[in-house]
């Protein structure tokens, strides 16, 4: 699936009309494939209100009304705002009006089992009018299952913003929203993805075309490393990661375990004696630069033959890390942030590929931006530091971003609270950096890395609660999810 901003839908329009299609055709299709994914849905026997805008997305309502009638379906179509101003949806309600009634009357108390939201589209904007706010309200209290045209209304469609004043009563909550051509940036965004409901795309017959897209389990098997019969340890690279300390062996250990497991031909860990003894234990196959970043401090010198290197992981040290930043910097090879190593007031601009994973609190840190601030609009920021530090940010949390240096972003698909426990980030960090070491494309190397880690957790949720999941479970989750990749 495909993301598209409100001005991206414009431009589509825009573009489609200079090429010769028909907007008709195209509200047409849109309605017309609405409708088929309804029936999967409802009964013959549901009475179904369908809420019409003025605009174009109450057109596409119009359209599925009328296919739904013609198959035999009770609906009531009703425009509690005024029928349409918009050309192309008053040609299709005068095309309506030839074979069914509009609903004249005002809907009423628990009469319907079905309502769509075909009020407002992409061009809906906040406070919504009180006439607005006083159907929804009515709306979201009936005993019906309520389905969305492209998007609630109440959401933007490239914010994270809802309601009035943030008000959750303001916003119609759809038990699923069929997305047109694409899915809106706001269906990943906080909080108003939590009112899109289940997200079903729906094609309009227009090629597909942004420079930003979910990842899902076919776009990984595409790009997933295959591994060669002749292949040996030096064959997939090795791994360097400067992370733990006295304070934090686990964070080290952890990373150990995301990288051991991710595929690298081998791995180095540079950090104190004692983290060292711990995660010995754990990760026998590891090999150390005891003394890890103050070593590299001292010396200037990394270990031979790195193929890609990650720093941050319980480091706590700002100074040395700093330093050791300064060396890693000048390297050729992929280099990957994380934590303690996160610092603000930096240049990361390389030649090589950098890649930070900061969680919202230490995007907050690098940038100034507030938390809120950055939830909501969490793909128009993640790109924007993305273009201008020239970087791959990996913007952690409920739908990860992944953002390039050229302005592409991709969203993450997997992933539930299982990950919200300390630890489970140092082993993404490890798992990114283990698989740029012998992925020749970095892109799909991160992409796929945020995809495994998150599957993790979904795997973990077929036999197991949430809430149990700890960061150390991915040890045993991670060759089950790299066997699904296969």
């Amino acid at each position: 699936m495909y993301i598209y901003t409100a001005e991206n839908i414009h431009k589509i329009d825009e573009k489609a009309e200079e090429q010769g299609f028909c907007l008709f055709a195209l509200m047409e299709n849109a309605g017309r494939n609405i409708a088929e994914a309804l029936k999967t849905k409802i009964e013959k026997q549901d009475d179904i209100l369908i809420l019409a805008g003025r605009g174009n997305n109450g057109g596409d309502g119009i359209v599925i009304a009328r296919y739904l009638q013609e198959a035999g379906y009770r609906v009531s179509l009703h425009f509690p705002f005024g029928t349409p101003k918009t050309d192309t949806a008053k040609e299709h309600l005068a095309f309506y009006s030839h074979y069914f009634t509009v609903s004249k009357e005002l809907y009423s108390e628990g009469e319907y089992t079905v309502i769509i939201d075909a009020m407002l589209g992409v061009g809906s904007k906040l406070p919504l009018r009180e006439n607005v706010r006083d159907v929804i309200h009515w709306a979201n209290k009936q005993a019906a299952s309520r389905y969305a045209v492209d998007l609630p209304t109440g959401v933007l469609a490239d914010n994270g913003t809802v309601g009035m004043c943030h008000s959750d009563s303001d916003v119609f909550r759809a038990d699923m929203t069929f997305a047109l051509h694409g899915a809106k940036p706001s269906a990943f965004l906080l909080p108003s993805s939590a009112f899109y409901g289940e997200l079903v795309p729906i094609s309009i017959g227009l090629k597909q075309e942004s420079n930003m897209k979910l990842t899902d389990k076919n776009s990984v098997k595409d790009t997933f490393h295959k591994r060669k019969k002749s292949a040996h340890k030096g064959t997939f690279g090795t791994s360097l990661l400067l992370a733990g300390s006295d304070d934090m062996p686990g964070s080290a250990l952890l990373a150990g375990i995301g990288a051991i497991r991710s595929g690298t031909g081998r791995l180095i860990i540079g950090t104190s004696e004692l983290a060292a003894s711990v995660i010995a234990t754990r990760v026998p196959e590891a090999t150390y630069m005891l003394g890890g970043i103050k070593t590299l401090n001292e010396t200037g010198n990394l270990p031979s033959k790195i193929s890609a290197i990650g720093i941050g992981p319980g480091l706590q040290e700002v100074t040395e890390v700093d330093q050791a930043l300064d060396t890693l910097m000048q390297t050729d090879m992929p280099l990957v942030v994380d934590a303690g190593a996160l610092l603000a007031n930096r240049a990361w601009k390389r030649k090589a590929p950098t890649i930070l994973t900061p969680h919202p609190g230490e995007f907050s840190r690098l940038t100034g931006i507030a938390i809120p601030d950055i939830q909501a609009n969490r793909m128009k920021v993640a790109q924007d530091f993305a273009i201008e530090q020239d970087v791959t940010l990996v913007l952690k949390g409920r739908h990860t971003v992944i953002a390039f240096p050229d302005g592409q972003v991709s969203i993450n698909t997997t992933g539930n609270t299982g990950l919200a426990k300390g630890g489970s980030g140092d082993v993404l960090t490890g798992m990114i950096t283990s698989m740029l070491s012998y992925y020749d494309d970095y892109r799909a190397a991160v992409t796929n890395a945020v995809f495994l880690h998150g599957l993790c957790a979904d795997v973990w949720l077929e036999a197991n609660s949430e809430t149990t999941m700890v960061a150390s479970d991915f040890d045993e989750l991670l060759p089950k999810v790299f066997r699904m990749m296969q």
